[in-house]
């Protein structure tokens, strides 16, 4: 439902954004955001939503980790901040142009959110090392801009700092993303217990989704 936020199974893509062994030692928190990414792609497998993948320059920055469990999805490599590439457009397009986006993965202050301090050759590994990495930003914001509905998973994305992570988290709020978790997408995906998944999606949810250090974002509001 448009202006609330309500998501829907119908007209639904999950995006999976660049998480890639070269991140491992470096973001916050990676094997949890990794971990809840996993349930989230089961559960598009569970109810037919389509995912769709991405690496950041993966001949630096090496493969998706195999605990995301993304096999089978083509991974579309890519050396802007941005998930919208051409390939990626093209199966968005091939999808119906979906009206509701689900963002996972790194960096929540790049990749997920803006475009600064791309190096010539796209090798992040190269960048400052104080410079924002921005790819779920860039994600988001081109997705605004298009009119999808865009919901970031806040305890599915994260940056190389704490503080660069909730600071995008509040900028992407201010665009107009709506912020959820990886547990409130799985209830509101089923909407209760007559859906014919349910019990698939419940055992997703069997034990807590781990703490991600969120609730400093949220006694800050």
């Amino acid at each position: 439902m448009a202006g609330i936020g309500r998501l829907s199974t119908k007209d639904t893509v999950l995006l999976l954004c660049d998480m890639q062994e070269k991140f491992r030692p470096n973001i916050f928190q990676f094997t949890n955001i990794v971990s809840n990414a996993a349930r989230l792609l089961q559960a598009s497998r569970i109810l037919g939503i389509p995912a769709i993948l991405t690496e950041q320059y993966p001949k630096g920055l090496g493969p998706t980790v195999p605990e995301l469990g993304a096999e089978g999805l083509t991974a579309h490599a890519k050396t802007s901040f941005t998930m919208m590439i051409e390939e990626v457009q093209k199966e968005m397009q091939a999808l119906g142009n979906p009206k509701q986006a689900i963002l996972c993965g790194i960096e929540a202050h790049a990749c997920i959110a803006v475009n600064t301090f791309a190096t010539a050759s796209g090798n992040l590994s190269k960048a400052p090392s104080d410079s924002p990495l921005l790819f779920s930003q860039c994600t988001a914001f081109d997705l605004l801009e298009k009119g999808t509905e865009v919901h970031i998973v806040s305890d599915a994305v994260s940056s190389r700092s704490q503080t660069d992570r909730l600071f995008a988290l509040s900028r992407l709020k201010q665009s107009g993303a709506f912020l959820t978790t990886t547990e409130a997408v799985l209830l509101q995906l089923v909407q209760g217990a007559k859906h014919p998944n349910f019990k698939e999606i419940q055992q997703l949810m069997m034990q807590p989704s781990p703490d991600t250090g969120l609730l400093a974002y949220f006694s800050a509001l």
